[in-house]
């Protein structure tokens, strides 16, 4: 690849590297359209956007498919996707998202691998109280287990409000007016350490009652706890279609508690745990990047308007015959 495209066009700074897009290891963040084959290299200097070579952006642009495919899905909007890779490097994908795949890759390796570790704990946990037998039990009592402060939230003031094990069957939805809801959260007022074994919830239980951003916040550091076992894949692409089907990952919290005829979570079916912990995931990270992502969507329509002036300059028809076999393999 010629120097001069591994420099930003506009402030002369490095694009820098990547090791994950074999075929195109320039840049840091890449957005790329399938359908209309554009591949841009967004600096991270100047947030403009480099359109790349045509001759050089057909087999990247298949490669960021795949990658944008096989990995975490951060949030999307109509038009406009983005995902962090493991190695630092971010990839914009331009065109209707497709949800549905990823949320089943996502969350099914996920909840797999926490039920095995449930599985495997227990199992250990098992063998210890029968080989110390009494000594075991005493221990586990000790402790008082159920006492112990599984999660902290934030109230809708700010309030740290702290869990308990034991509280977590009082955890519920509750209905507002219209499609309103609210999270009934149980916590302790008080907080004690409990020697080397870390710190307790104590005093009188008590409900806090959350809402909108505050109740989906502290509904993605809970149902972890609620879901611990994590599910199958059956359970899992249950769970996904329930989500998928209300569309709105929001919308799952109100209408919950209907498709189950309970409003306590430890009471519902694990496809319906298990759909409220990827609505809250899903809807928590949306928020955050809902900014990001507006601004990206504006830089693109700025830069595909350059692109497609650029991709028909000095174009021979034989060239246009070429760009159109590409185009039509990639899609």
């Amino acid at each position: 690849m010629s120097a001069m495209y591994k420099t930003c066009i506009y402030c002369n700074r490095k694009l820098g590297s990547n090791e994950t897009v074999e075929t195109f290891p320039v840049g840091r963040r890449l957005a790329f359209d399938q359908e209309k084959g554009r591949l841009w290299v967004i600096c991270e200097r100047c947030r403009r956007w480099n359109l790349s070579p045509l001759q050089e952006r057909w087999d990247a642009i298949e490669e960021c498919e795949r990658e944008f495919r096989d990995t975490r899905l951060r949030y999307s909007t109509d038009n406009i996707g983005l995902a962090r890779m493991k190695e630092g490097l971010e990839l914009i994908r331009i065109g209707q998202p497709r949800r549905p795949e990823f949320a089943a890759w996502r969350y099914s390796k996920q909840f797999i691998r926490r039920r095995a570790r449930q599985l495997i704990g227990a199992t250990v946990r098992a063998i210890g109280y029968t080989l110390t037998s009494a000594a075991g039990l005493i221990v586990f009592f000790a402790t008082d287990d159920n006492s112990k402060i599984i999660a902290r939230v934030r109230s809708e003031d700010g309030t740290r409000l702290p869990i308990v094990r034991k509280d977590l069957k009082e955890l519920q939805l509750e209905r507002g007016a219209a499609d309103d809801w609210y999270l009934a959260v149980p916590y302790r007022p008080r907080e004690e350490r409990y020697g080397f074994l870390g710190k307790r919830g104590r005093g009188e239980r008590l409900i806090a009652r959350l809402s909108g951003s505050t109740a989906i916040r502290a509904a993605s550091h809970i149902l972890p706890r609620i879901n611990s076992f994590g599910g199958s894949h059956a359970e899992v692409a249950r769970a996904v279609r329930i989500v998928e089907d209300v569309g709105d990952p929001e919308r799952v919290f109100a209408i919950a508690p209907s498709l189950v005829g309970q409003t306590r979570f430890t009471r519902m079916d694990a496809e319906t745990r298990l759909a409220l912990e990827m609505a809250a995931h899903e809807e928590s990270e949306r928020r955050a990047l809902e900014g990001e992502l507006a601004v990206l969507e504006a830089a693109w329509r700025e830069a595909e308007e350059i692109a497609a002036i650029a991709d028909r300059l000095l174009v021979p028809e034989s060239a246009e015959d070429w760009i159109r076999r590409q185009r039509k393999r990639l899609t």
